[in-house]
């Protein structure tokens, strides 16, 4: 584990103060596990986004497609 110094405003350390507190923990911990949560978030956001952009088309295409007209016909008055 390494040691850190983060630097905040006042009133977002005052905020880290009692969430710790409410959450039974120190703040060196509730700021490691929201950043270890984020990591998290941002990996498995990324892996999609890659995934996604990788995906292949399940067929492939045999030439032109038709025009609308020949595909849907209109009846004649």
């Amino acid at each position: 584990m390494k040691n850190v110094t983060v630097t905040m405003e006042d009133s977002v350390a005052e905020w880290a103060r009692l969430e710790a507190a409410r959450r039974n923990t120190s703040v060196s911990r509730l700021v490691g596990e929201m950043l270890a949560e984020k990591m998290r978030h941002d990996d498995a956001y990324e892996r999609a986004m890659r995934e996604a952009l990788e995906f292949k088309s399940f067929g492939v295409s045999q030439g032109r497609s038709q025009a609308r007209e020949a595909m849907y016909p209109r009846g004649r008055s």
